[in-house]
């Protein structure tokens, strides 16, 4: 089963950052987030990606071209022009990389690599969002709908701490890390069948609006409910939070063995 990552959008909200590179190559760790996002497929056996490129893709090519020399130690031999690889820590994933336009929205990046996904089913999610969100579930899930798409439902997390207040109006505590409790939203993680891409008109389709919108009216899109981790990455307070949990060692969305 293919995993497509949507990783071609400009960030402009993180821009501390990206001025200079993609959002999804923004390091959490020593690692860039694609990286992260894609450790989670992997951990349930996914194996094969489609990343969908557009602003600054080159950055993409570069690093993944040169993977196995950025995880290894090296011995150079100048006399013959060698290099040998001392501890391959390399994963065992076969990566395309695909420039679908720098000015192309999400459902135009989709419906550019679909000559690539052949008739089976595949997967979709952001290259800057991270969850410990069970992939194998959500396949069984999708598989069981008889549906063309399963989008994995998360509540939003709260960007702000909430005042407790008594009835006289006084502050008598404060909630942090606060969640809101109406709705969900999507966040991403999906499973779809490649009939979605009938759904999609062209470059400037945007995946989360008509798209979906028809699907969802047509009977054809079901949730996966997802309780979890689940965080995007839209902000240098957002980056800064990931960055602690994954230095402290507590990074929930780390499901793979390390």
């Amino acid at each position: 089963m293919k995993a497509v990552i949507l990783a071609g959008g400009l960030g402009t909200r993180l821009a501390e950052e990206t001025d200079v590179r993609p959002k999804p190559m923004i390091e959490i760790g020593d690692y860039p987030l694609i990286w992260h996002v894609m450790k989670i497929y992997s951990a349930h056996g996914i194996r094969e990606f489609i990343i969908c490129l557009g602003y600054k893709g080159h950055i993409f090519k570069e690093y993944f071209a040169n993977y196995l020399l950025h995880l290894s130690d090296i011995c150079v031999d100048l006399g013959s022009q060698s290099v040998e690889y001392l501890n391959n820590q390399s994963n065992d994933w076969k990566i395309t990389l695909i420039n679908t336009g720098h000015d192309t929205m999400t459902g135009g990046r989709i419906k550019r690599i679909g000559h690539l996904l052949g008739s089976e089913p595949f997967l979709l999610t952001y290259g800057d969002g991270v969850a410990d969100v069970d992939i194998t579930a959500s396949i069984e899930q999708h598989k069981a709908s008889n549906r063309l798409a399963t989008v994995t439902a998360v509540r939003p997390p709260g960007r702000f701490g909430t005042l407790n207040i008594d009835s006289e109006g006084a502050v008598i505590g404060f909630d942090e890390k606060s969640e809101s409790q109406k709705g969900w939203i999507n966040g991403g993680f999906f499973v779809l069948e490649p009939g979605v891409l009938d759904y999609i008109e062209g470059d400037m389709t945007s995946w989360e609006r008509e798209p979906l919108s028809a699907i969802a009216e047509d009977g054809q899109l079901s949730a996966f409910f997802h309780t979890g981790f689940w965080q995007p990455c839209d902000t240098l307070r957002e980056k800064r939070l990931l960055e602690e949990f994954w230095h402290n060692g507590k990074a929930p969305w780390q499901v793979w063995e390390s």
